[in-house]
């Protein structure tokens, strides 16, 4: 089980000029023989339809991750996503994954700030049975001390594990700690261990039966499927399924803005690779206005995506003082989106000389703008990576089941291609000015120096 999602990306190289052709000539729609439908209890259900194999995804959405959890419950989400793989009535402890596993099928299940989501990929006569046991699982999950305790141990082994043991993890967590000192997006998914070890089966059953009901769902299913078949196994199964809650609006608290730097450091002697990074927060594709979240996305391109970018060739390739350095737009979210800039130092060279460099190029961008030429190659690649991705039919569901948990429709995923197309240079200098010109929230890893100053009464406990 895990915590986070990546967005599925093109491995497929691109002929610049013939794709430049046939881009201008057309308009891209992704998932374009996707159907839609609501069932009388609420759930949204997309279908999407893939004939190359015999083999279908069933991914089961809710509105709801570690963002919504009460006030010192934190981790709840995620712990509750554990628990869903202990039984229900129908189908005692193992079973579910016991009938998945029979039948050469996979399953896993994942915890994010915004939402939760279950999913299994099965030969397509199986995908029946899959509906019937998700189904099942949505309204009769089966908790008790017993099962609840060990498994709770166990989600405080894997904080151990991945992020107390591992100081890049710490570094994320931290940073992400004073990059929202409101918000609840400054908590960690898996939850604070002291917050963790509170919890017990009275919350995670009151979390579920908040959260886990059919109007505040989607349903997913990509492969080699009828919709209008679908549609009926959906009615027979998931539409039996009582709307037992009403969550709601998720009214979150805002994050206020706040002067001064906010600049944190890891020091670990396990760190292999000293890295320094910053964040800023942005508009995400809900929130932001008009075209600057795909602004930002090229401007994420342009500043630091693969071997043409400016941080790439400035620090990489002239300057030759960084072993690595990129930018990347985390734009996926239902409220704040964050902007990151990193850069790794070559032996021989210190995170103030890259921090100092980064920030020169990215002045340089601010006072200069961008070119055409920087933001069509952009262009030209991010929308080939969105048709490549349609051959992932895992992936389209991802694409879309993040997005409709989110709050952006089915039409805002499928024109993404033409919303990306619009840019243009004035739009990405404007989102640059607009939101990177602030002090940013900055991030130091770093490995341990030799203590050479020699011993005595002042240096006595000194922590490195």
């Amino acid at each position: 089980m895990t915590t986070t999602i990546l967005a599925a990306s093109a491995t497929v190289p691109i002929t610049g000029h013939a794709f430049a052709a046939e881009t201008a000539q057309e308009d891209i729609v992704i998932a374009p023989n996707l159907e839609r439908f609501v069932l009388d209890n609420g759930l949204e259900v997309v279908v999407i339809p893939d004939r190359r194999a015999p083999v279908v995804t069933h991914m089961l959405w809710y509105k709801v991750g570690s963002a919504d959890e009460p006030d010192g419950q934190s981790g709840v989400a995620h712990f509750l996503e554990h628990l869903m793989f202990k039984g229900t009535t129908n189908n005692p402890d193992g079973a579910f994954s016991k009938m998945v596993a029979d039948r050469g099928g996979q399953e896993n299940a994942f915890t994010s700030l915004d939402y939760t989501a279950y999913f299994q990929r099965v030969a397509k006569e199986h995908l029946p049975l899959m509906m019937e046991l998700e189904a099942d699982r949505m309204e009769n999950l089966v908790l008790s001390d017993e099962v609840v305790a060990p498994e709770r141990d166990v989600v405080l082994e894997e904080r151990r594990d991945r992020v107390d043991s591992q100081p890049r993890s710490r570094l994320r967590e931290a940073m992400n700690a004073i990059t929202f000192v409101n918000h609840p997006y400054g908590s960690p998914v898996i939850g604070w261990e002291s917050e963790i070890e509170a919890l017990n089966a009275e919350a995670a059953i009151a979390f579920y039966d908040r959260f886990y009901t059919p109007n505040n769902a989607v349903l997913i299913v990509a492969g080699d499927v009828d919709p209008d078949n679908v549609k009926e196994l959906a009615k027979a199964t998931y539409g039996k399924v009582s709307r037992r809650a009403e969550p709601g609006n998720r009214v979150r608290p805002a994050e206020p803005p706040l002067s001064g730097e906010r600049r944190i450091a890891v020091t670990d002697p396990r760190v292999r690779q000293e890295s320094v990074s910053h964040t800023w927060i942005v508009p995400s594709q809900t929130t932001g206005e008009g075209r600057t979240p795909e602004a930002l996305d090229i401007l994420a391109y342009i500043l630091g995506e693969g071997p043409t970018s400016r941080l790439h060739k400035k620090l990489v390739l002239e300057t030759e003082t960084a072993i690595s350095s990129g930018a990347y737009y985390q734009g996926g979210a239902l409220n704040h989106g964050r902007f990151y800039v990193y850069v790794s130092p070559r032996p021989g060279h210190t995170l103030e000389e890259v921090e100092a460099l980064a920030a020169e190029e990215l002045h340089k961008l601010l006072e200069t703008g961008v070119t055409d030429e920087e933001v069509e190659r952009a262009k030209h690649s991010m929308i080939a990576s969105s048709i490549y991705a349609q051959d992932s039919q895992s992936g389209l569901a991802r694409l879309f089941g993040s997005a409709l948990t989110t709050g952006l429709a089915v039409e805002n995923v499928q024109t993404w291609p033409s919303q990306v197309q619009a840019v243009t240079k004035d739009d990405v200098l404007e989102a640059a000015r607009t939101y990177l010109s602030g002090v940013p929230v900055t991030g130091e890893l770093r490995i341990p120096q030799p203590d050479t100053e020699a011993s005595g009464p002042d240096n006595s406990g000194k922590e490195s």
